[in-house]
């Protein structure tokens, strides 16, 4: 967090801050194609990815509920903080504005994990693209999840598009477009 950016809040609660990062592999099968796509996540993160499961059955797609289908790897702290650099340099520090929703979050994507710096085409690996959602909240966020006594977080802290935006801009010095 850049100290220029908490000095503009009086109040340390609204200081905005980077909450979590997750990046997450969809391939719609199990086998071989998944275990590829659990090494390009480790590769890229450092971090063992999980397995996502269907949640639905959708026959089309040859999709059964409770089948893996995907992988994601959930990063926090410094890590999410390295990781984002490296994205969004893929991305050449540029970021739609529709990236951003109402609530302080940021969706993207990115075709192919060989458009990474350390990263090199494998034939034998093949072609994953990746979703990256970072949320973007405050220090007390943590009380509308939590289990034991929720409760719901006071308007004045929620987050807004144009808070995140000047976040994003500030901290990974990004450029936002209108699109």
């Amino acid at each position: 967090m850049s100290s220029a950016l908490a000095k503009d809040y009086e109040n340390p609660m609204k200081v905005p801050r980077l909450v979590k990062c997750v990046v997450n592999i969809g391939v719609g099968q199990g086998g071989e194609k998944l275990r590829k796509a659990f090494d390009v996540l480790e590769m890229l993160t450092g971090q063992t990815p999980v397995e996502t499961i269907a949640t639905t059955t959708n026959a089309e797609f040859g999709i059964r509920e409770g089948q893996p289908v995907g992988c994601k790897v959930t990063l926090r702290g410094q890590k999410a903080f390295d990781f984002l650099e490296k994205a969004f340099w893929v991305k050449e520090n540029r970021l739609s504005e529709k990236s951003f929703d109402d609530h302080g979050n940021v969706n993207f994507g990115i075709h192919d994990y060989t458009d990474f710096k350390e990263a090199s085409y494998d034939p034998n690996i093949g072609v994953f693209g990746m979703d990256i959602s970072i949320v973007i909240g405050r220090k007390g966020i943590r009380i509308a999840n939590r289990k034991k006594n929720k409760k719901s977080i006071p308007p004045e802290l929620k987050m807004t598009k144009e808070e995140s935006i000047d976040f994003m801009e500030n901290e990974f010095d990004l450029e936002v477009y209108e699109s």
